[in-house]
């Protein structure tokens, strides 16, 4: 009966990735995979174990991707986005770590204006 049978969910962040990939390709794919993880991060800030392993592998997809984009204004907008997604995850120690990696101003004063415990 394989009508019935159930197939696992393909997550965005589990898709193949061709490369090279454009540093525009590169920032959508980020906001994709942040804006389908958003609910995991959720569940994860109330501890739920399933949806902090989602979170988990969503956000280490994401700075894989983020590390080989050559742009430095598109990787701090998209190292943005993924300081977003971890804030929401309530995991700030990995938040604080790429906050550090932000070298555009304008952004650095952004996140820190919507995660002021960043800067503590």
């Amino acid at each position: 009966m394989k009508w019935f049978a159930r197939k696992s969910r393909q997550e965005i962040w589990d898709e193949a990735i061709e490369w090279p990939l454009g540093d525009i390709d590169a920032v959508a794919r980020i906001s994709a995979i942040c804006g389908a993880a958003a609910h995991s991060a959720i569940g994860c800030a109330r501890s739920d174990k399933g949806e902090r392993a989602r979170y988990e592998r969503a956000a280490k997809v994401a700075m894989e991707i983020a590390m080989k984009i050559s742009d430095d204004l598109m990787r701090d907008d998209a190292v943005h986005r993924i300081v977003d997604l971890c804030m929401t995850a309530n995991d700030i120690k990995t938040a604080q770590i790429l906050f550090r990696a932000i070298h555009a101003s304008w952004i650095r004063e952004t996140v820190q204006r919507d995660h002021p415990t960043l800067v503590e």
